[in-house]
């Protein structure tokens, strides 16, 4: 089963805790509420769907920690940090560690619903987007060696004698060879493989996918 979106709200005030919960609730989101860092960290995962709201200072670990922590843990949620008596450095350290937004409170309760929906769109893109090169990359890996060798010289643009001719096999080998890759690829033209590459050796090597 895929994991449920939820926002999850950390923050040791209760009464605040609460109020926020029942904001979100009420715009027909699933929220899990935790008095502390240490509660969530013990639930978290990193397949979890959703958005993280956070009380930057609370007892034990404060909410930019708790997203240092989430970071190595690999858990990739889009974080809402909150503060009763924020500053500057403060809200520029959250934006420099990945947060999504800083925001004072008292909370103006639109601002925050909207904030929260940006949040969850964007972790629904981001688990779309590996969904789509996990799948990608199960394509490649169907591949016979042979046929990744003729991939890879389809992907740096050799015509079918060239790719004979650096493989030592003949043009009709070739031509078959490539017609499994095109179908086990999923692809009907050879832009379309390209971009499927392009797509997987982005996301290994840290670079956004082309759009």
């Amino acid at each position: 089963m895929p994991p449920i979106e939820t926002v999850h709200v950390v923050d040791d005030d209760d009464a605040f805790r609460d109020s926020l919960v029942w904001l979100i609730e009420a715009n027909h989101h699933h929220v899990v509420a935790h008095a502390n860092a240490e509660d969530f960290l013990a639930v978290c995962t990193p397949d979890m769907a959703g958005c993280l709201v956070v009380d930057v200072r609370m007892p034990g670990l404060g909410g930019l920690e708790l997203h240092d922590r989430l970071v190595a843990m690999g858990v990739d949620l889009p974080t809402i940090v909150v503060t009763g008596h924020g500053d500057v450095p403060m809200a520029v350290e959250a934006f420099r560690k990945g947060a999504v937004d800083f925001v004072q409170k008292p909370l103006d309760d639109d601002y925050m619903l909207a904030r929260v929906d940006f949040c969850l769109a964007r972790d629904r893109n981001r688990r779309r987007k590996a969904l789509h090169e996990r799948d990608v990359v199960a394509r490649l890996a169907a591949l016979s060696a042979r046929e990744r060798e003729v991939l890879d010289c389809v992907v740096q643009g050799k015509l079918n004698k060239q790719i004979a001719d650096i493989l030592d096999i003949s043009i009709k080998t070739v031509e078959v060879h490539r017609s499994r890759v095109m179908e086990k690829m999923r692809v009907g033209t050879v832009a379309e493989l390209v971009r499927l590459c392009l797509e997987v050796e982005a996301a290994t090597t840290g670079d956004e996918s082309p759009e």
